[in-house]
Formats: C-alpha cells, structure tokens, sequence
C-alpha cells in the first residue's frame, strides 16, 4: 500500500477495454479474506459507532453486503443507503442520502462515518461537503472525484443519454470551490479497470489521504487490504 504521486496532473481517458476484461479477477477476493479472517478479527471496534455504506453505480445495498457485514461484527451500526440501484443522477441522490444521514446522526446523537464505493464515494464526499457537523470522516473505494463519468467505464452510458461529459466534469470541478472540512480516506488502484486511478487522486483538497492497494474495481469491495484500511481509519478518534 504506497500514497499516490499527486503531481501527476495527467489523466489518460477511460480505463482500456482490456482492464475492464479483467475485471472478474475480483471475484477471487473473497478467497484471501477467509486466508485473513484471524488477522481482520483482531481489528479495531466500532463500539457502535454509526457508519452508512453507499453502493457505486449501477448497483444497490447487495453490492456492499460482505463490507458492511464485516463493519457489523467489529461492531459497528451498519446501515445501507436504502435507496434501490444506484441510478447515477447525482444531484438527487445527495439530497436523498442528506435526509438519511441528518435521521441517523438525529437517532443516534453523534456524527456518521460514511464509506462508498465508487460513485457512492462521490456522493459520499458531496454529502460531507454539504454537512461537515454530521459527518465524522469519509473513506471511498475507487471513486472518481475528477471528470464525474469522463474517466470512467460508465462514460458510453451517459453519451448514449446525451449528457455532454465536459459540462459535467466542469461542474464536478466548480463544486471544490466548497473545501472539505472532514478527514477523507480515498483507496485506489492501478488495475482498477472501471474509474482510471488517476480521477481517484484529489489534487485540491489537502486532508484528503490516498492509499494505493493492488485489487480490480470489482475486488475493492471485498478485498482484505481494503477492510483493513477501512476498518483503522473508520477507528480513528473513537
């Protein structure tokens, strides 16, 4: 696990086609984190601390399923984001996930740490943004937080829709005029073959710390080094 070299200001395109083929490779994660389970059990806990997991794109709560069950036997309060499939419209799903979030810090009287995976690590971010008072930090597996859908597999998907993806990625842009005000953990990989890696690298907010792991976008939601990330940072300052 290395930090990423943020003077790399290049961003190439979407990932080639030949790293999105060799995507499924991250099905045989879960093989290594059985060959773990005794390192990862002995972990930080939660002490029940609240933590809402959000699913990346065109994916729902089923998706997070082995990460938040993880979280739950470290004794976190795990919670999905509820919320059906991850349809990518953005704009609505952060005004979505900011009323689960203001009724989960409301109940639990205490702020939330928030993990997703991939766009649900944008939208992550994008909710910690609007309510840093609620938010304790932010930890995102593979997400994009340069261009939006621009560098990513999901690009010819919103072509096909008519979205202008420069439009977009201008925007995505306009919002760091808002800095974040929360620790932010983003986890990265250069086999990811679904968001380019160098999209995953916030160049404008300095608290933001990057963690490279070696897994494919697939395998970053039930890799062991990423549970043993996810689960020290989310410890962090309980």
């Amino acid at each position: 696990m290395t930090q990423a070299r943020l003077d790399d200001e290049t961003i190439p395109g979407p990932p080639p086609r030949l790293a999105l083929l060799l995507e499924p490779a991250g099905l045989l994660e879960p093989i290594r984190l059985a060959a773990r389970s005794r390192q990862l059990s002995r972990l930080p806990r939660g002490h029940g601390a609240p933590v809402m997991v959000l699913p990346g794109f065109g994916t729902g709560d089923m998706a997070t399923w082995a990460l938040r069950k993880f979280l739950t036997y470290l004794d976190y309060d795990v919670r999905g984001w509820d919320l059906g499939r991850n349809h990518g419209r953005v704009p609505e799903l952060v005004e979505q996930v900011l009323g689960r979030l203001e009724a989960l810090a409301a109940s639990r009287g205490c702020d939330v740490r928030l993990v997703g995976w991939s766009l649900g690590g944008y939208i992550a971010r994008e909710v910690a943004r609007e309510r840093p008072d609620l938010v304790a930090r932010v930890v995102t597996l593979g997400s994009p937080v340069v261009g939006g859908p621009k560098y990513t597999a999901s690009h010819r998907h919103y072509v096909r829709r008519g979205y202008d993806l420069d439009d977009i990625e201008t925007r995505v842009a306009a919002r760091e005029r808002i800095p974040l005000k929360v620790p932010v953990t983003a986890i990265y990989s250069k086999r990811d073959g679904v968001v380019t890696w160098q999209a995953c690298i916030d160049r404008v907010n300095p608290g933001t710390e990057h963690v490279e792991v070696s897994a494919s976008h697939l395998g970053l939601g039930m890799s062991p080094d990423v549970f043993s990330i996810v689960a020290e940072r989310l410890a962090a300052g309980l």
